[in-house]
């Protein structure tokens, strides 16, 4: 967990990703790059947090990159995002600076407001009273869209996620679609937690990886593992939530080992995994090739441009 700044007071704390909040955060403002979706107000609300400030992550589809503020209103809890074109992802001490996007009602009765610096705001939501009431359950969130077939032993299965927090050591050697950003949060190591045949993440509104590499991070750290990567554009998909990905995403942005088996941006994550799948059952029947760069995914194809490992459609 990054520590709050010593700027700050000791009851604010910022962190770049929810997923690492602890008993450190009860009753205490939290600024933390998550995006502002269901899954993540959850989290935020059984760590006990007195307000919230996340990433509006784009917003998106369906407003999903803020749909945890009004849930969190219903428990009697402040919450606020910060605008994504201002902030890259998962970076909390990034987001002091950045404006104010949106705020559930409670944030607003404390004079919280749309524009205002977000260290602003936190040192208003001080005030914030705690939780009227426990946050409930939120479904598990996984999902096994391609189960074991022992008609096809070697094709991988295909498992949806709507946090990163929720893969498993099952999840080893599978394609893996989770709902979460595709920036680092911490480390290399943060990548991934698994060694997974494949990996699809939420691109949170990164449209450009030129201006914005931060906000797919992950996927050139896993196309270093050999694993092939992606992100799904964030207006075909909702944030936090592997079913609508796997049914109406399109990727975005992917990584070069994923280039090199097939995936392109602007594919239906439907082909792409269908791609992925058929690859692993090409390399068991045939021993597992020396991957060469296609001709048609160099730098001359003016279809896409790279940037650090990641390919993007122009």
């Amino acid at each position: 967990m990054a520590a709050s700044l010593s700027a700050l007071p000791s009851d604010i704390l910022v962190v770049n990703s929810v997923t690492l909040l602890d008993e450190r955060a009860r009753q205490r403002v939290v600024i933390a790059g998550s995006h502002g979706g269901r899954i993540a107000a959850y989290l935020a609300a059984q760590a006990g947090v007195r307000a919230i400030i996340l990433n509006d992550a784009g917003v998106g589809k369906d407003q999903a990159g803020i749909a945890g503020l009004d849930d969190l209103a219903q428990l009697g809890t402040a919450a606020a995002t910060v605008a994504r074109a201002a902030v890259p992802m998962g970076n909390g001490q990034a987001m002091l600076t950045a404006p104010i996007s949106h705020v559930n009602e409670i944030a607003q009765s404390l004079g919280v407001v749309v524009g205002q610096p977000a260290q602003v705001a936190a040192q208003l939501l001080r005030r914030a009273p705690l939780a009227c009431a426990k946050p409930i359950q939120v479904q598990e969130g996984r999902y096994s869209l391609y189960p074991f077939d022992p008609a096809y032993p070697d094709a991988p299965t295909v498992s949806g996620c709507d946090s990163i927090c929720l893969l498993s050591p099952g999840d080893q050697g599978s394609i893996v679609i989770i709902g979460s950003h595709a920036a680092l949060h911490a480390g290399p190591e943060s990548a991934l937690p698994i060694a997974a045949f494949a990996a699809i993440f939420h691109d949170a509104g990164c449209q450009d990886s030129r201006l914005d590499p931060e906000g797919i991070s992950r996927l050139p750290v896993l196309s270093e593992r050999g694993i092939p990567a992606a992100t799904v554009d964030y207006r075909s998909a909702r944030i936090g939530d592997a079913c609508s990905m796997y049914l109406t995403g399109v990727l975005s942005h992917v990584n070069t080992a994923a280039l090199h088996i097939g995936l392109r941006p602007l594919m239906p994550v439907q082909r792409a995994v269908m791609q992925l799948r058929q690859q692993a059952l090409a390399w068991a029947t045939l021993a597992r090739p020396m991957m060469a760069q296609p001709a048609t995914t160099n730098h001359h194809n003016p279809t896409l441009f790279g940037q650090e490992g990641v390919w993007s459609a122009k």
